[in-house]
């Protein structure tokens, strides 16, 4: 049996991971997350006996080491974090603070012989890049946010443990994902529970700041055959769509395909965080995965058939 450990299990993107591996009884899947950001309700509901949760901060060496320890794990997937443009902002010595959860987790894997740490990075290291689409040699780190500076270090750290002690890593720099489990907090979901309702919509600035956003299906799929077919090995990969929209056509999207009666609200621009272009270069992506991405009309469909039949609308 193959034993994985994901950290911030809990998340909206690890937790769809969990959902997919456990799919396979071969894997024993254990989950950590301190609920900082992460939601109980994302967790499976079904007793499994190939699956364990405890509430765990990872920046406790204490606590981490234990688990760590009993378990001995095969391979770990490292996305806890604190996440969420205003989160991030609010709180930067709780982002940074990150950095000790990911050293430790790195030490632990040392001494228990795990084999491959997976590790959950972000597109906001390129910070505001220059030169688009952004390819996974770009890194100018030119981003005010202490989010973007934390994920670049924990990037280095996998790069320094496996020239110091052989652990071989593999680096997602995640772009706009979205899909059921994510939080109201990102603005895909936002978007669509405010055009459902038939309330406001609003977006800061002009909304002609540009994202590309990924299924949930496609970072899920493309992580389990990196894992099953041992992939993209001390590499780095962009996880992300290549199909640019801006924020104000996108709510003008979610309106028209949820026949929503909802306005659009522009606020006043976020001082800082909020980027004016994101593309990312998904070449290896793409290879991997072997077909083109779900589209955003797909996507969008897929969520608003799913809250149609689970939610009172």
């Amino acid at each position: 049996m193959r034993k994985i450990l994901i950290t911030g299990g809990a998340g909206f993107i690890p937790s769809s991971l969990a959902d997919r591996l456990l799919a396979n009884e071969q894997n024993f899947i254990v989950a950590l997350d301190n609920f900082s950001t992460g939601r109980e309700l994302n967790l499976p509901r079904d007793s499994l006996s190939n699956y364990q949760f405890f509430k765990c901060d990872v920046n406790d060496y204490g606590s981490l080491s234990k688990i760590m320890r009993h378990y001995c794990f095969d391979y770990v997937f490292h996305y806890a974090a604190i996440v969420g443009v205003r989160r991030t902002l609010e709180n930067p010595l709780g982002v940074l603070g990150d950095i000790d959860g990911t050293r430790n987790v790195l030490s632990l894997c040392i001494e228990t012989n795990v084999k491959r740490i997976f590790f959950a990075s972000s597109s906001e290291v390129y910070g505001e890049s220059k030169e688009f689409p952004q390819h996974e040699e770009l890194t100018p780190l030119n981003s005010k946010l202490p989010y973007a500076v934390v994920k670049k270090v924990g990037e280095s750290y996998l790069e320094s443990f496996k020239k110091t002690h052989g652990l071989d890593y593999t680096i997602f720099r995640f772009f706009n994902t979205y899909g059921v489990k994510q939080s109201q907090d990102f603005v895909v979901s936002r978007f669509l529970s405010s055009a459902l309702s038939n309330q406001p919509i609003t977006i800061y600035g002009d909304g002609s700041q540009t994202r590309t956003f990924c299924y949930i299906d496609d970072n899920i799929e493309i992580t389990n055959k990196i894992l099953c077919e041992n992939l993209a090995l001390n590499d780095v990969l962009n996880l992300g769509s290549d199909i640019e929209i801006s924020i104000l056509s996108l709510a003008e999207k979610i309106i028209e395909i949820t026949g929503s009666q909802s306005s659009i609200i522009h606020l006043p621009p976020l001082e800082i965080g909020d980027m004016s272009r994101r593309k990312p270069d998904n070449s290896k992506m793409k290879r991997i995965l072997g077909r083109e991405l779900i589209s955003l009309d797909e996507g969008l469909t897929r969520i608003i058939n799913h809250y149609k039949k689970t939610l009172p609308l």
